[in-house]
């Protein structure tokens, strides 16, 4: 008996059906953070200004804000803000082109289709080639799909939310770094494409400075760790890439420096010091914009707790550590490989230190600690080098480690893929599997999709949506799962046994306490009702 793996075809198929037509969004939440861009994008395209005032006044008020002189804008950089404009104005002009013309759901919809959800997909043909470079198909295959299903990738790639696009923009200016180290691309195209993604990034979000300060040490490095003649060459080098990429990024940088002198009155001022609500100020005082010295409680929070811990919720992740010594292994000193191991050390330290060290409150109804989503695409080479091996090995001690990482890729999409399809978790719950996603479910809150928009019962729609999610936590592990029957019996009894054990330690972590009221208030602000669809509105 063999057990052969699904065609890529099918299983990025699977992917992309997921991320087209599940949509988790519920009016009732007044989402904050989505909502503040999308508001100043209706004030652009109805009154020309970028003040929310007016706009505030006709379609009703949300959070995210912050306030200059009586003038409100959205607290956060404005990339997505801008580009939801023609979006907007598209809409608009199809739907009658009247002031009232866009509903709320089209408008989420639409700007997270094109604006989230697509880039996310263009992007993975990217990480797969990557992965591609280091690791055999199937591993690239496997975890390509765990990180588009069993990551906050899906999550915030399913929210109009600055982190997935912050997550894309940091990659293409890594890939287009990478592609130039390697020759595959000429250093004008290369550096040139890569600070204008660096660029862009800081136009999305202020905390994907954290990102590009590591990719100018990745440049640096590959620059330098290149074959070359002599010293001066090097230097030459260095310096040309370091302006091919200013210029690439000079122009995003200049737009940001005006927006925060048109709303802020100082090119240096953004919204987090003009907060509307003083309940969020004292979460950016202190330190260098909130960030202050490491905290424990916040460190342990970020990455374990079963409500938002990182790898709790992703397990698969987890696997990079040792990944990265792998790498430590294989790279020869002042190689470009090894200048790639840094960049991945120097990104880890980096993020671990903004999550210990920025109020762990602030993170606040979303799935997974939503800061550090610039961080994941990073941590899935070393992952893939670690399963790499792993497959590699003989005899039983070697299947049951196999067994081990694909059980935590299939709990990964389990858990985070669950969750997404809330994607609003309660700051009050203990436990978001099994104390939220799972009560909701079995409750008949099921998630919400495109079908459902259109009237199909989210008995249907949504089982469906739920059951391409279980069928994708069973194709994801078979590209990992050796062809030799005897072998691959031991890695699915390893595997089979992780999920009981691991799932069971974090069934002991749900408080019905604390997660039936979070349960409630879900329950009564969901956009269908159980077993309804658009009809039901």
């Amino acid at each position: 008996m063999t057990f052969p793996a699904p065609s890529r075809r099918v299983l990025f198929g699977l992917v992309a059906i997921l991320y087209l037509t599940a949509f988790p969004y519920h009016p009732k939440l007044r989402s904050p953070n989505e909502l503040c861009r999308l508001w100043q994008a209706r004030a652009l395209v109805e009154y020309g200004t970028l003040e929310l005032n007016q706009a505030l006044a006709n379609y009703g008020y949300v959070g995210d804000l912050s306030v200059k002189d009586g003038r409100f804008y959205p607290s956060k950089a404005p990339l997505l803000s801008f580009a939801a404009v023609p979006i907007y104005a598209a809409l608009r002009w199809l739907s009658g082109g009247f002031r009232y013309a866009v509903t709320e759901l089209s408008l989420v919809y639409f700007c997270r289709l094109f604006l989230t959800v697509i880039p996310t997909l263009a992007m993975l043909v990217w990480l797969h080639r990557f992965l591609r470079a280091y690791v055999s198909d199937g591993v690239a295959d496997a975890l390509t799909a765990t990180y588009a299903l069993g990551s906050l990738a899906f999550s915030y790639s399913l929210l109009f939310m600055s982190h997935q696009t912050t997550a894309v923009l940091l990659f293409a200016s890594f890939y287009a770094l990478w592609r130039c180290a390697r020759g595959d691309w000429s250093e004008q195209r290369g550096y040139l494409a890569a600070g204008a993604f660096a660029g862009a990034a800081i136009f999305a979000e202020y905390t994907s400075a954290l990102g590009v300060a590591a990719l100018v040490l990745y440049g640096a490095l590959t620059a330098l760790w290149r074959p070359s003649a002599s010293a001066a060459g090097k230097a030459v080098r260095l310096l040309r890439a370091f302006g091919l990429a200013s210029a690439g990024a000079l122009p995003f940088v200049i737009g940001l420096l005006f927006y925060h002198r048109a709303c802020f009155g100082h090119p240096f001022e953004t919204g987090y010091q003009h907060l509307a609500d003083a309940g969020y100020q004292p979460w950016h005082v202190g330190g260098f914009l909130g960030i202050r010295l490491p905290d424990l409680r916040a460190f342990i929070q970020s990455f374990f707790s079963p409500l938002r811990g990182l790898f709790a919720l992703a397990p698969f992740l987890a696997l990079a550590l040792p990944g990265m010594a792998m790498q430590l292994q294989q790279t020869r000193p002042r190689s470009v490989d090894r200048a790639l191991l840094w960049f991945e050390v120097v990104l880890l330290a980096g993020y671990a230190y903004f999550t210990s060290s920025f109020s762990y409150e602030s993170w606040g109804w979303t799935t997974g600690p939503r800061h550090l989503t610039g961080l994941i695409p990073f941590l899935v080479l070393p992952a893939a080098i670690c399963v790499e091996r792993l497959r590699q090995g003989r005899g039983i001690a070697a299947s049951l480690r196999l067994g081990l990482a694909a059980a935590l890729c299939a709990l990964s999409i389990a858990i985070t893929g669950s969750l997404t399809l809330i994607n609003y978790i309660p700051d009050s719950a203990a436990n978001a599997f099994f104390g939220l996603a799972l009560k909701l479910f079995g409750d008949g809150y099921l998630p919400p999709t495109v079908l459902t928009l259109a009237g199909v019962p989210s008995a249907y729609a949504g089982g469906a949506i739920l059951l391409l999610l279980a069928v994708a936590v069973l194709l994801v592990p078979l590209n990992l799962i050796p062809s030799d029957s005897t072998q691959g019996r031991w890695v699915i009894g390893s595997a089979l046994a992780t999920c009981v054990i691991y799932l069971s330690a974090l069934r002991l972590t749900a408080d019905a306490r604390r997660d039936s009221p979070a349960v409630a208030h879900l329950e009564s602000v969901w956009v269908f009702p159980s077993g309804k669809g658009a009809q039901a509105r």
